[in-house]
């Protein structure tokens, strides 16, 4: 497995967000988190991120824990990359800084082989003529464009995407979920946290269901969002059924 999660437990005062939570996700893969807000998935991908420390449990990358304290955050997150919903760019930065400053910065490579690869990326997803423009200048659909590249500049082995649609208007979600499926059909292993349930159907190998920190059912997109087997998994796919989004 590329990634396992064995009964992580993470609790923030009297709340309890995940419940001694176990996911695996295979190389390649592609797993939508869903469930309702608070069912613990961002959470999840923070401490996959090592951005929030676990209370118990494990999680191994590639095989090797990277929960133990002996390991170096920096060196885990060049393998791992992480989008978030709103974007995180730097507003004083050009596209093109905002891109290369962990791998200058952090990762010391080279400040020419680290702007090569961004307008690389950028030429792929269209973007190579705004390396010098500042985020304010950027639609909501190219900041998010921009945030995905940045993450994958780094070649990581993982990428997670926490509800990078939720705070676009919906005319700008098409592009963000056409680059999502493009990195899949290249190969690229991701866990994404959605409410985009259409999306889900569409682009995952599994969807799994969070409910009280926990997977309460995983499968098959089409099994899990056409036919659950378990009752909440039912209640909450009603919900989303009837505010028109699957």
């Amino acid at each position: 497995m590329l990634l396992s999660c064995t009964d992580v437990r993470k609790v923030f005062g009297d709340h309890v967000i995940l419940d001694g939570l176990s996911l695996d996700v295979a190389e390649h893969e592609v797993i939508a988190l869903i469930g309702a807000s608070g069912s613990g998935k961002s959470t999840l991908l923070r401490c996959v991120n090592l951005l929030t420390d676990i209370d118990d449990g494990a999680i191994l990358l590639d095989g090797t824990e990277i929960t133990d304290p002996r390991a170096d955050p920096d060196k885990v997150r060049q393998k791992i990359g992480l989008v978030f919903q709103s974007y995180n760019l730097f507003p004083h930065m050009t596209v093109l800084d905002n891109i290369t400053l962990a791998p200058i910065r952090v990762h010391k490579r080279p400040a020419a082989e680290a702007k090569d690869q961004a307008m690389t990326w950028l030429e792929r997803v269209g973007l190579a003529a705004k390396a010098g423009a500042y985020p304010d200048r950027l639609s909501g659909g190219q900041q998010q464009r921009v945030a995905i590249v940045r993450a994958l500049v780094n070649n990581p082995r993982l990428l997670l995407l926490d509800e990078v649609t939720s705070a676009l208007d919906p005319e700008l979600v098409g592009e963000v979920l056409t680059m999502i499926r493009e990195l899949k059909g290249e190969g690229m292993t991701m866990v994404l946290a959605t409410h985009e349930m259409g999306f889900a159907k569409q682009v995952a190998d599994r969807v799994a269901f969070l409910d009280a920190g926990r997977v309460l059912e995983q499968g098959p997109p089409e099994q899990v969002l056409g036919d659950p087997l378990e009752a909440r998994t039912r209640q909450f796919l009603g919900r989303i059924i009837e505010a028109g989004r699957l």
